[in-house]
């Protein structure tokens, strides 16, 4: 099958991001299917067109189109229409079987019905988020004209689309609460890629190259965006209760970017724990991540007190389980379910980092505890999230939905 596989911020392995579309994309063409990545180019560039790569056998399409998440919400919108409006036009050109639109943005739907219906050719759409849900809950989307205008949307989305996939149980049940049958809704979460971690011998020489100060210290990483809804103030207040409870070796390492990087940083700063009880580093690609992971006793992913937040499937919660490493969260939902009945980590208080850190420094104290947490991750990892089993799912929703046109 020919599959014009639409998502507007495609990753590659030397890029700094998700990478579940290039590892989907991947498989379907190991497979022999033929496919076409539909995507923009975020950096700064001198072209204003199209232009063409291939990776891995990804016939990838690229539409400089410079953005950040820190450009105000209007200027983000402009970004996103202007990329619906020209990958229509790609689409369409391109033609195919079927199409895939991953969100976010929920605009995304757009071209990927218009070209659709030109084609005549079925349309699967992958919920990574749930929007709106998720802005009108946090306060973003607060105009009540905005608020119908992206229910509208959503329900556009769902209604024009021959499958739903959803990222988690949690947004299934969004999903399907907005009027959507259940048995157009399949969840595939997020992949946990246990080839990243199959040998690790240079990651200890990586460290220690570009990383000396970590030498000694026992190690909770935290990887990604530094945004509003990932709440690294929590992070940080946990680091000042360590530095309070004095002479331990465990620190914090984030590492990513975001609008909220320099905030962090001066919140670290303010209290006297920054480049002691907790470091802050730049974004690196996916390919340099395992070698830190390695490093690393624990992982933590955060967001803000927010129930609308729980659906998430953060990727660093299966890096996690994909290298045997027990993973921290403070929110409640699908995932913290998941580490209640496999014992694969531990689920901090949303509302107190104090006593987190408290948890966390008793946690990391029970040996046993710790390696039987990091066991259960790595059969968790293997059992329910492993990449071949994940992206034969995928696969099969594209050849069924094409049976069915």
């Amino acid at each position: 099958m020919k599959i014009l596989y639409l998502h507007q911020y495609f990753n590659t392995p030397e890029m700094v991001g998700s990478l579940r579309s290039y590892e989907f994309a991947r498989h379907l063409v190991n497979q022999g299917h033929e496919v076409h990545m539909i995507t923009s180019w975020r950096e700064e560039c001198d072209s204003r067109d199209w232009f063409f790569s291939e990776e891995s056998g990804i016939q990838v399409h690229w539409l400089p189109l410079a953005y950040s998440n820190k450009l105000s919400f209007a200027k983000r919108l402009k970004v996103f229409f202007r990329f619906a409006y020209y990958a229509a036009k790609k689409l369409v050109e391109l033609n195919g079987d079927v199409i895939f639109a991953t969100s976010t943005p929920l605009t995304i739907a757009l071209p990927a019905v218009i070209a659709s219906r030109s084609l005549h050719i079925p349309m699967v759409f992958e919920v990574r988020d749930l929007w709106p849900e998720v802005p009108i809950s946090l306060g973003i989307l607060r105009n009540p004209v905005a608020k119908w205008l992206a229910r509208r949307l959503e329900r556009f989305a769902y209604n024009r689309s021959a499958h739903i996939i959803a990222l988690s149980p949690d947004m299934k049940v969004g999903i399907t609460e907005s009027g959507t049958h259940n048995d157009r809704v399949t969840v595939i979460p997020n992949i946990a890629d246990l080839s990243l971690f199959s040998s690790l011998e240079q990651s200890s020489s990586f460290v220690k190259d570009n990383y000396p100060e970590l030498e000694g210290r026992r190690v909770v990483l935290y990887t990604g965006t530094f945004g509003y809804v990932n709440g690294l103030s929590y992070l940080v207040k946990m680091a000042k209760t360590l530095k309070d409870e004095g002479g331990l070796d465990i620190c914090f390492v984030a590492i990513g970017g975001g609008a909220e990087f320099e905030k962090v940083k001066e919140e670290a700063e303010s209290l006297g724990v920054l480049n002691s009880y907790i470091y802050l580093y730049p974004a690196i690609s996916k390919q340099k991540i395992p070698s830190l992971i390695a490093k690393a006793e624990l992982m933590i992913s955060l967001v803000i007190n927010n129930q609308a937040l729980w659906a998430n499937s953060a990727n660093k919660f299966f890096d996690a389980l994909a290298s045997g490493t027990p993973i921290i969260i403070n929110h409640r939902g699908w995932q913290a379910d998941l580490i209640d009945e496999t014992g694969a980590g531990l689920v901090l208080p949303a509302d107190s980092p104090e006593l987190g850190a408290v948890e966390l420094i008793q946690f990391m104290t029970d040996t046993n505890r710790m390696l039987s947490a990091g066991i259960a991750a790595k059969r968790l990892a293997k059992e329910r999230f492993e990449r071949n089993l994940l992206v034969r799912k995928f696969e099969k929703v594209l050849l069924d939905v094409i049976k069915r046109a």
